[in-house]
């Protein structure tokens, strides 16, 4: 009798954290939506950078945090996508909308081809090999060869892309940047709902086997040649979807905007949001695209001394990032009752 009790009980209880998960989704959906017409154009650009970030960061955990593939070097696919974007707007004249596909396909060709290599390399050593991709890509951008399509140096500017009909809603217009942020959250949209699906099911297994014991995946047949190139090239084609949205958000694009700095703030993101998550893209985005501006508001002669404070307290409080302490808060509010 006690059993069927708490079985019953603990069926009750998933099911109220079932409802709660859904009534909380559409929370969010509703916010998300009325979001960038109750805040100013510079907030909504702000929130366009988190989303594309938010990519960005979804890309290389699948690398890192779930295949334990260390890089220091996604900046550069970041800047592979956002270049073939601009090239694309701007010397060929291709509508905006089609632009982050291919980048996606430019990118995992780019990616897959990088991960032969990495096939051999592994911890510091393949982060070394990332980090020099990193350095070298701003570079190879400047090249006099190319510089007709890159624009050298002084990069490219684009034409922000308008609304396509007319709309307004708490006495805001859909202008340019609200228009490109719902673009931009439909494809975060369906890049997120590849990344559950992919990461949710038998290839998210096979990742997370070669990740903790690469032996015993090989002896259970799973093929790491394989899986660790794929993997590196759906990394960086995520990667590549987020510079192409970036490069659309921003409306320019220059060799200098895609330093290493860049790559280094992406692990940033993915540690502070929490390895091995999907939703830790999220807030990891958050925290690189709003903590800089709030430690220069602190302090203008050393604002980056402000960001390693919050960054140290951060992952003193948090050692396994944002989703692990609700994680942990879940498990605790949700506990099920001794009998």
């Amino acid at each position: 009798m006690t059993l069927f009790k708490n079985s019953g009980a603990t069926a009750d209880r998933q099911k109220g954290v079932t409802t709660l998960a859904w009534v909380g989704g559409i929370v969010v959906l509703v916010a998300l939506l009325c979001l960038p017409f109750l805040v100013k154009n510079y907030r909504v650009f702000q929130f366009n950078l988190v989303i594309v970030y938010a990519i960005a960061l979804l890309g290389l955990n699948i690398l890192t945090g779930y295949n334990g593939q260390f890089s220091l070097g996604h900046g550069a696919f970041y800047a592979i996508g956002a270049y073939v974007t601009a090239i694309l707007m701007d010397r060929y004249d291709m509508p905006y909308w089609i632009t982050p596909a291919i980048s996606f396909a430019v990118c995992l060709v780019a990616g897959y081809l990088m991960g032969f290599p990495a096939l051999r390399l592994a911890g510091h050593f393949l982060a070394l090999a990332t980090f020099a991709l990193a350095l070298a890509t701003p570079q190879m951008l400047k090249f006099k060869g190319i510089e007709d399509f890159t624009g050298g140096v002084q990069g490219l500017v684009l034409m922000k892309p308008e609304a396509p009909f007319e709309f307004s809603m708490f006495g805001q217009p859909l202008n340019a940047d609200r228009w490109l942020y719902f673009y931009t959250l439909f494809v975060a949209a369906i890049m997120f709902l590849v990344g559950w699906n992919l990461l949710r099911g038998r290839v998210g297994r096979a990742l997370i086997a070669i990740r903790d014991h690469p032996i015993a995946a090989a002896a259970m047949g799973i093929n790491l040649p394989v899986f660790k190139s794929i993997t590196f090239g759906m990394s960086a084609a995520f990667t590549g979807v987020a510079g192409s949205l970036g490069a659309i958000a921003v409306a320019f694009v220059a060799p200098d905007s895609f330093t290493v700095f860049l790559s280094i703030t992406f692990l940033v993101g993915v540690v502070v949001g929490g390895l091995a998550t999907i939703w830790g893209a999220v807030f990891g985005a958050i925290f690189i695209q709003f903590i800089p501006n709030v430690a220069d508001e602190i302090s203008k002669s050393a604002p980056w001394a402000i960001y390693g404070v919050f960054l140290i307290g951060l992952m003193y409080l948090m050692p396994t990032g944002v989703m692990g302490l609700l994680k942990t808060i879940k498990s605790k509010l949700f506990r099920p009752k001794a009998a």
